[in-house]
């Protein structure tokens, strides 16, 4: 790691795509290292109203393949065969997961699902697996979500400190694949930015792999359009 930090300047900020050629260069791990993004946001994280949060569609995915739940009835279990669901039912599922199943990455659940879910929202919630409207897994549109969510749709909320984190690709994408996936993020990050925000929106941003050190980014480079 000491070897790595020495390798550049970390007291730059870097453009974005000598970032995202930075990173690639520090994943010396024998596995695939995940990239990641983290965003420093200049918002009162302890205010509702400034809450960030929203989904994206990354545009080369995120080299991870989820497995994907659906609860729901009727049509939109077909809807949610042709999307390529992995596991589809309803009470039959919720009678799983009562007796520890567990074997899925994310649930989508459709609105007249959710009061029959309420029985496993105690195991579901603290794990991170219940559906919300929030971030569009409670939805009558099943195929879209599904699609989406298995071509690499990805989640991003502002913690309690006011920073964003979120997975970008595989050091084994092309630099330029990263980029543009880090692109769609802030985005989408700007798009999300709460009326009541004042001042510096986007205070810092950096890359780095699993098993390396941070890279700084040029916040400039977070409203730019390739």
């Amino acid at each position: 790691m000491k070897a790595l930090a020495e390798s550049y300047d970390k007291s730059k900020r870097y453009p974005l795509a000598e970032a995202t050629a930075l990173v690639k260069k520090t994943a010396k791990a024998k596995f695939d290292e995940t990239v990641e993004i983290h965003v420093h946001l200049g918002i009162d994280a302890k205010k509702s109203e400034q809450t960030v949060r929203g989904t994206v569609v990354l545009p080369h995915g995120t080299g991870q393949s989820k497995k994907v739940a659906v609860i729901a009835k009727g049509e939109k279990v077909k809807e949610a065969q042709a999307a390529g669901a992995d596991f589809i039912g309803d009470a039959d599922l919720i009678e799983q997961i009562q007796k520890g199943w567990l074997d899925f990455d994310i649930m989508v659940a459709t609105p007249d699902t959710m009061k029959d879910l309420t029985k496993v929202a105690k195991i579901l919630g603290p794990r991170g697996l219940m559906p919300n409207p929030k971030s569009g897994t409670v939805t009558f549109d099943v195929e879209r979500t599904v699609k989406e969510l298995k071509a690499g749709r990805v989640e991003f909320k502002a913690d309690a400190y006011g920073i964003i984190h979120s997975i970008l690709g595989k050091a084994s994408f092309a630099e330029d694949k990263l980029a543009q996936n880090a692109q769609a993020i802030l985005d989408a990050v700007l798009a999300a930015k709460p009326a009541s925000s004042k001042g510096q929106y986007i205070k810092s941003v950096s890359l780095a792999c699993t098993m390396g050190p941070g890279v700084w980014v040029q916040t400039g480079d977070a409203g730019k359009k390739d």
